[in-house]
């Protein structure tokens, strides 16, 4: 089941995002993240964007949300997606279900456009987007460094 993010997730989301900080380039960030940074960083999307989980019996399984692209007031209409699915749920459609009620709570919210960031390389959040509707619009060399790689990124676009 699909729903709005409670207090009593936070740890599983800490956990799902601690373990690609830990074995992947899907994030940028370094080091793992505690709960109480987790905690802050939910607060200040949830405040203003949504933000959901998927939940199996109590068990949370991946998550996605919202939050600005970019700081400035005319970028306001324009939001940046995450999703992150469990360790062990992959490929089971819970991406694209997350990612499909995402997609529609934004254009519900008046958001024009969602820009996804994915890692290059990153081939399975790749395609989900594209399946998703989403088209690649732009791509950066070399803009991080993890695991003794220098990595790019691409970005995806879905006008709503």
């Amino acid at each position: 089941m699909i729903r709005k993010i409670q207090p009593q997730d936070i740890q599983a989301i800490t956990d799902i995002y601690n373990f690609y900080v830990a074995h992947s380039t899907a994030t940028f960030d370094l080091t793992p993240l505690t709960l109480a940074e987790m905690q802050t960083r939910l607060d200040a999307i949830t405040a203003h964007h949504p933000c959901f989980v998927f939940d199996t019996d109590g068990e949370i399984a991946g998550y996605c949300y919202a939050h600005p692209w970019k700081e400035r007031a005319a970028y306001s209409q324009t939001w940046e997606t995450t999703v992150y699915v469990a360790p062990g749920k992959e490929r089971k459609g819970i991406g694209k279900q997350l990612m499909n009620k995402l997609i529609e709570t934004c254009r519900q919210a008046e958001c024009h456009s969602l820009i996804a960031c994915i890692t290059e390389g990153n081939e399975a959040s790749c395609r989900l987007h594209e399946v998703l509707g989403f088209t690649q619009v732009s791509r950066f060399k070399e803009v991080g460094f993890k695991f003794g790689k220098t990595l790019g990124i691409v970005d995806y676009q879905l006008i709503l």
